[in-house]
């Protein structure tokens, strides 16, 4: 007895579509979440690493108005903006 191609097997069991796998589709949500997540704590660590150093400088050289920290800050928000646009244009 051979069976027919279009016909199927009872004794095996139901695959799903590769499109429909549940599983699949749910750990492709979780690395993205996990990734874009990483991407925003890079941002946040660049950023306050500039405004902590700016801090830092503007107290050490007794500033009247937080130059340092304002220069640092701007610095810190363009290179944290540049590398999220290079990791998102690196897929």
């Amino acid at each position: 007895m051979q069976s027919d191609p279009g016909q199927s097997n009872p004794n095996e069991p139901d695959k799903p579509a590769r499109d429909d796998d549940p599983i699949k589709k749910t750990t492709e949500q979780t690395r993205s979440f996990a990734e874009y997540s990483g991407i925003a704590f890079q941002m946040l660590g660049t950023i306050g690493l500039g405004v902590w150093a700016g801090m830092k400088l503007d107290e050490w050289q007794h500033n009247p108005r937080p130059i340092w920290t304002i220069v640092l800050s701007l610095t810190a928000i363009g290179a944290s903006l540049y590398l999220f646009i290079r990791q998102l244009t690196k897929k």
